[in-house]
């Protein structure tokens, strides 16, 4: 009997603009797989009963957005240390029956520095912009790749206090205020709030207030180039964009859903642009 077709999807509220089908899809044709990847609209209240039911359905697994991480932390069997040290899961699968959670963000994240700032975790301190879900797989990062002076930046302190407390050692926590001080000497600026959003376009930092040999990121890919990256490109410094991270973020699940790693190609990135582009 022929093996059945794998499966495996992406799940939020809403889920209709995610472009990891498109991802996925692009994965699967390029190496012939048999399988699908789908994405499915659950609102919060039905979200633990469509865990229950995803092995009888004949899912191997998914992707978690927003606003379903936190609960899928707490829903799942068992986590990966990811998982734990973020405190968030975006990555599904099932290990000897029992489904597991991991949060493959911050692999996402460091692996597009890695393709185009390599070295980026010895460029000196970082300064993070944000305080949300997403800092944290941020964060997370930084600490593994070695980076021992993390500087967060909230408009709201408290937040960014517990996050201090959250990971430790090197983390400091700062009001919007102090930005302009903290970048004096900084050699990583990430921005992981939804500033510099289409619709949402003012700049969350100010990049001349950096050192020339600064680093600058954005989380953000809609639009590819923020105001924040503009602005640090007219300065002259480095500028990653954000659509790296969500290429790379989906490495992972790809391989333990259809038993391939699969590459983060020129191709890939190009069909994802060209889907970033409004409409006529």
């Amino acid at each position: 009997m022929a093996e059945a077709a794998k499966k495996a999807f992406v799940t939020g509220h809403p889920i209709k603009h995610s472009r990891s089908p498109k991802i996925h899809g692009h994965w699967l044709a390029k190496h012939g797989i048999d399988g699908s990847y789908q994405a499915i609209d659950v609102a919060p209240q039905d979200f633990a009963e469509f865990l229950a039911t995803l092995q009888a359905s004949g899912y191997r697994g998914g992707n978690v957005t927003i606003p379903h991480k936190e609960a899928a932390f707490a829903l799942v069997d068992r986590r990966d240390q990811a998982a734990e040290e973020i405190g968030a899961v975006n990555t599904l699968w099932f290990e000897d029956g029992k489904l597991w959670g991991s949060n493959t963000d911050a692999h996402g994240f460091a692996a597009n520095l890695d393709e185009y700032a390599p070295g980026w975790a010895k460029n000196g301190p970082a300064v993070v912009l944000g305080a949300g879900g997403a800092s944290r797989a941020i964060i997370h990062a930084l600490k593994l790749r070695g980076v021992s002076d993390i500087r967060i930046v909230n408009r709201t302190l408290a937040r960014a206090q517990d996050l201090r407390h959250r990971f430790g050692a090197g983390i400091s926590a700062h009001a919007m205020e102090a930005t302009d001080e903290l970048l004096g000497d900084a050699g990583l600026l990430i921005n992981t709030t939804a500033l510099g959003m289409h619709g949402n376009e003012s700049l969350s930092a100010d990049p001349t207030r950096l050192p020339h040999h600064a680093i600058v990121t954005d989380i953000v890919y809609v639009p590819l180039e923020t105001p924040l990256l503009a602005a640090a490109r007219a300065r002259g410094l480095h500028t990653v964009d954000g659509l790296g991270m969500l290429l790379h973020q989906a490495v992972p699940g790809f391989e333990r859903w259809f038993g391939k790693r699969p590459q983060v190609t020129a191709e890939l990135r190009s069909l994802i642009i060209a889907d970033l582009v409004p409409k006529a």
